[in-house]
């Protein structure tokens, strides 16, 4: 399961997310995947409510890791004391963090990227050391990452938020409302070159209070063992 860009803040009612994760824990999940954007940070306040949210996260039955998004570091996406409090009250909810790491989930494994414009971001730290032959995923909040020369030989799949899918999309046309450089990355799967795969979550939160052709998402995939 992927959750994306829940933005815990003052423009929305909470209790919004908490119904979500009510209901996506009634898919029992093995995996559960979050994508960053956790909060839409205004000021510490948000923290406070971020930590009541999250006490009704939904946790995979075998793991449950995350990575940070670009407003997770706070104003200008420089405050690394912010991004610092999110990862140590997601690690109080059983929730690790992947900063530029990979772990192993049963056979599983998922690697981190830290955000794409904030102050971490590694990717050479963890990409080359998957190994092609494993069950790969890689979890990365803002899919222009995928056009970046680090990938080297990975194979698998990536999976993304940030976009929100442009949250309002006119029918026919491209979401005029696109937060990346590459507009092909709006939503869903794409594939890319070289056996990658593309997926970009349309986020369970917002940053405003407004959607037209764009539903909030909670993505639930399954898994199959290669022949």
């Amino acid at each position: 399961m992927q959750i994306s860009d829940i933005h815990v803040g003052k423009r929305f009612d909470p209790n919004y997310l908490i119904e979500s994760f009510q209901k996506a824990k009634e898919y029992q999940p093995d995996f559960v995947v979050y994508t960053g954007d956790f909060v839409h940070y205004e000021d510490t306040d948000q923290l406070d409510l971020f930590k009541e949210v999250m006490d009704h996260a939904v946790l995979g039955k075998t793991g449950t890791v995350g990575v940070l998004g670009n407003h997770d570091y706070g104003k200008d996406w420089i405050e690394v004391d912010v991004a610092n409090t999110i990862v140590d009250t997601l690690a109080e909810k059983d929730i690790k963090v992947l900063r530029n790491e990979k772990t192993d989930l049963n056979g599983l494994i998922i690697a981190g990227i830290d955000d794409f414009w904030g102050t971490n971001f590694y990717p050479e730290k963890v990409l080359p050391s998957l190994d092609n032959s494993k069950a790969n995923v890689v979890l990365c909040h803002n899919p222009d990452v995928c056009d970046e020369d680090v990938w080297g030989d990975f194979q698998g799949w990536i999976l993304s938020g940030h976009t929100h899918g442009g949250q309002v999309k006119p029918p026919f046309l491209p979401a005029p409302m696109l937060p990346v450089k590459n507009k092909k990355y709006s939503a869903g799967k794409i594939d890319l070159d070289n056996g990658k795969t593309l997926y970009i979550n349309r986020a369970l939160g917002h940053l405003w209070q407004i959607r037209f052709n764009v539903r909030p998402e909670i993505t639930v995939f399954t898994l199959e063992r290669e022949a």
